[in-house]
């Protein structure tokens, strides 16, 4: 069999050209698409006002004097943490 692009002979059952590496045959199966809409920009809007927040909380923390006070933002920023995270992991799961 020759190549249909560098018209080297290859090997009958090969799947690509070992020289300039175009594929024998038409591909089976095609790449998913990305959405690309309202969606993903809410999310995007969204991870990024999460992101603020849990900057935000971490700078008003070390500011503060009170332990019980910066404690509860310790966690609140440890729970917008972990809430930023499970987010883009099930957007990315969809």
């Amino acid at each position: 069999m020759q190549c249909r692009s560098c018209g080297i002979e290859i090997a009958d059952r090969a799947l690509i050209c070992y020289k300039c590496g175009t594929a024998t045959t038409e591909a089976t199966h095609q790449p998913v698409a990305t959405p690309s809409g309202p969606s993903s920009r809410l999310r995007s809007v969204v991870s990024v006002v999460l992101l603020v927040l849990l900057v935000a909380l971490a700078i008003y923390t070390s500011r503060t004097s009170d332990g019980e006070t910066s404690r509860f933002l310790a966690w609140a920023a440890v729970v917008l943490a972990v809430a930023m995270v499970a987010l883009r992991a099930w957007t990315r799961r969809r």
